[in-house]
């Protein structure tokens, strides 16, 4: 009976070790999707998030390494710095501005795009294939191509004003001008990477919606703002997310085209902080800078998809 009882005891004693080790090797759907999202967390976390902590912790800091002296803790000196900044006041409206004209911009022609690309004719591949070539190009390149359209001598634009009657112009001397031809370039650029996410959003619509309104008279018009528009909402809500990042970031085709100039009049938040990093060496303030495009990037991002929620919630 000892022997008996002892080994009921034991057995009692295992079978929690049993229930874990079986929930283990069969887990619930909330247990399964931990264990197959853990790994790309910590990887995240690795890739993302400890550069960034290290980003926010050297805004803290005193660090010119031109200076020769070890870096110190500075509290908010460099933020405070910044409002003291007309530079930094200048270079975030240049990036607030060309965001605010570039990315409305871009909708607007990658939408167009992309209507004509998924139009039902039989040779679309050309069309399809030409909307790859702004996107597939290096943001340098196309800075430099545009640098050339836009040059007061031997430029595509100013040769085009002559042909027909009317003088060249001197582009880059001019704040405004400057400006717009950046404008057009990033417009230009990014146009087609709205077309191509647009473009795939447009193949999920299925064509009997299209047939049924074909059926209730409907024509292109209603059809586009009844049917089209609405279902791609969530696909140009995408495209304006990673855009609107991409434009708070601009770097290479105001760099290449003006390298900021006239004076500091189109430098954006980028070129300054690649100014103040690599030219002066400044980390700390450099880093400071790059929290604040941060926390604008991630402000904007924020409210794209508050809008988002209150559109769905309207619906």
């Amino acid at each position: 009976m000892t022997t008996s009882s002892t080994l009921a005891r034991a057995s009692d004693r295992a079978k929690p070790h049993r229930a874990r080790l079986w929930r283990l090797l069969d887990p619930d759907e909330a247990t399964l999707a931990v264990l197959l999202l853990a790994p790309a967390a910590i990887l995240l976390a690795v890739v993302i998030g400890y550069p960034v902590l290290k980003l926010i912790y050297t805004s803290f800091l005193d660090l010119s390494l031109t200076s020769g002296m070890p870096a110190r803790f500075a509290g908010l000196a460099n933020f405070r710095a910044m409002i003291e900044d007309p530079v930094f006041w200048q270079a975030t409206g240049n990036t607030i501005l060309i965001t605010l004209i570039t990315v409305p911009g871009a909708l607007v022609v990658g939408l167009a795009l992309a209507l004509l690309a998924n139009l039902p004719f039989r040779m679309r591949w050309p069309v399809r294939l030409s909307l790859l070539i702004p996107w597939a190009l290096p943001l340098s390149f196309a800075g430099l191509i545009f640098a050339w359209f836009f040059h007061s001598e031997y430029g595509i634009v100013n040769d085009v004003l002559r042909r027909i009657g009317l003088s060249g112009v001197i582009w880059f001397n001019s704040s405004p001008l400057a400006f717009a031809a950046i404008c057009i370039a990033i417009t230009w650029k990014a146009s087609s990477f709205m077309a191509m996410i647009i473009l795939a959003g447009l193949q999920t619509i299925p064509r009997s919606l299209y047939e049924a309104a074909d059926v209730d008279g409907a024509g292109p018009v209603r059809k586009f703002f009844e049917i089209t528009l609405p279902l791609l909402r969530p696909t140009i809500a995408v495209a304006l997310i990673f855009r609107t990042i991409t434009a708070l970031q601009t770097f290479d085709i105001p760099y290449m085209m003006t390298g900021g100039g006239p004076g500091t009049s189109t430098a954006t938040l980028a070129m300054y902080i690649h100014q103040n990093t690599v030219s002066f060496l400044d980390l700390g303030y450099g880093s400071a800078l790059a929290v604040v495009m941060f926390i604008i990037s991630m402000a904007a991002t924020a409210l794209y998809l508050r809008m988002m929620r209150g559109g769905e919630g309207i619906a």
